[in-house]
């Protein structure tokens, strides 16, 4: 299927009138349907109401229930699919305010409790020290206080015991000089301090050793629930169960070529000593 951005995330009501005129089709009433689906009756007419975007699994449940086969039930995938997927371009973002954003974020992270971060090629604002998290937004004009600030008091929620985080960077994301040398130094150091913590396992991924993959964006998983999939100039929201699943099973790959622990503090250490050293 191919997405067309400016449909991703507004096709709700097409899928809400969609399953609608199926389940009056089929001669069933709200109710029945509910029951038929082990779900509520709200929740139902929320759905055929627009209120509620389905999951993939309520669709199919919803399917099952009316029979509905051949190009009618590939139709309804097809919309629930691309309502569960919604595009957020930069430019909107900056016209909101990146402070906005990150309250979105905040958000969240609220209500996850088991986080992946596969970082390409930059480091994440959780991990990030106050120079780079500047740094990162640089390009972006006006005065963007309020989002350094937001960004930093995120970082809160790394010490919540009751959430984990595992962060993977190639090298290239640890390593690219966004800042001088000694403020980059202090950059790994923040990254090797973050690793101690009981709730974080954070791994590199060296270039001097075969890693037969080839990713191409930075993402982020939240739970089973959600994916994040960043791009030049935007980032797609992923709902479908499908979506999540695969960068789930991405990302546990690119885990096993990366260096956790006492190795990649040792890596990071090394790293670090780098910046500083004179050059010959």
């Amino acid at each position: 299927m191919t997405f067309e951005p400016e449909r991703l995330g507004q096709s709700r009501s097409d899928l809400a009138e969609a399953l609608r005129s199926a389940r009056k089709r089929a001669g069933k009433t709200q109710t029945w349907l509910a029951r038929r689906c082990n779900m509520s009756q709200t929740k139902v007419s929320n759905i055929e109401s627009g209120k509620l975007t389905p999951a993939m699994v309520d669709i199919e449940l919803i399917l099952e229930a009316l029979e509905a086969t051949g190009p009618e039930a590939e139709k309804l995938l097809s919309l629930a699919r691309t309502a569960n997927t919604e595009w957020q371009d930069h430019w909107s973002s900056r016209r909101k305010g990146l402070d906005k954003k990150q309250n979105e974020l905040a958000r969240l992270e609220a209500v996850s409790t088991e986080f992946r971060f596969f970082l390409l090629s930059m480091i994440t604002g959780l991990l990030a020290t106050p120079e780079y998290v500047r740094a990162s937004i640089a390009d972006v004009p006006g005065d963007q206080s309020k989002t350094i600030a937001r960004k930093l008091e995120r970082q809160q929620v790394l010490y919540d015991s009751t959430k984990s985080f595992t962060f993977v960077l190639t090298e290239q994301a640890a390593r690219w000089p966004l800042l001088p040398p000694i403020a980059m130094a202090m950059q790994m150091d923040r990254l090797i301090s973050v690793s101690r913590l009981p709730n974080v396992r954070l791994g590199v991924i060296p270039l001097d050793g075969h890693v037969p993959e080839r990713p191409l964006n930075t993402f982020t998983v939240y739970d089973r629930r959600l994916a994040t999939v960043e791009t030049g100039t935007g980032a797609l929201i992923l709902r479908d169960h499908r979506d999540v699943t695969a960068y789930r099973d991405d990302f546990s790959r690119y885990e096993e070529y990366a260096l956790f622990g006492d190795d990649c503090r040792a890596l990071l250490a090394e790293w670090s000593a780098s910046f500083t050293r004179p050059r010959q």
